[in-house]
């Protein structure tokens, strides 16, 4: 992926390139641990291989084909814990 300038790179923080460009690395791990090249991916996912090479290569997707890329590699239950994190404002609101 392209790397650009990232307070992450100096600060240890979350961002949205920091999250993306790890999101990606995971992808291509996940990817080549099954033997699969990205031609192999697009055809077991339904996209086109120049999606797959965009998404690895700058990062651009869209939610959907993240989420066949997902179904793909066999992970697309991971997404079910996206937003479950209950919003704390307060130590009231803490439940452990």
């Amino acid at each position: 992926m392209e790397k650009k300038f990232d307070i992450a790179d100096f600060v240890k923080t979350q961002t949205i390139q920091s999250v993306t460009e790890q999101l990606v690395e995971r992808e291509k791990l996940r990817r080549k641990k099954m033997h699969l090249s990205q031609r192999d991916l697009a055809n077991k996912s339904g996209m086109s291989y120049a999606s797959i090479r965009r998404f690895e290569n700058i990062g651009e997707i869209s939610l959907n084909s993240l989420l066949k890329i997902a179904n793909a590699l066999d992970c697309l239950e991971e997404f079910n814990s996206v937003f479950k994190m209950p919003v704390v404002k307060s130590l009231k609101d803490y439940k452990l």
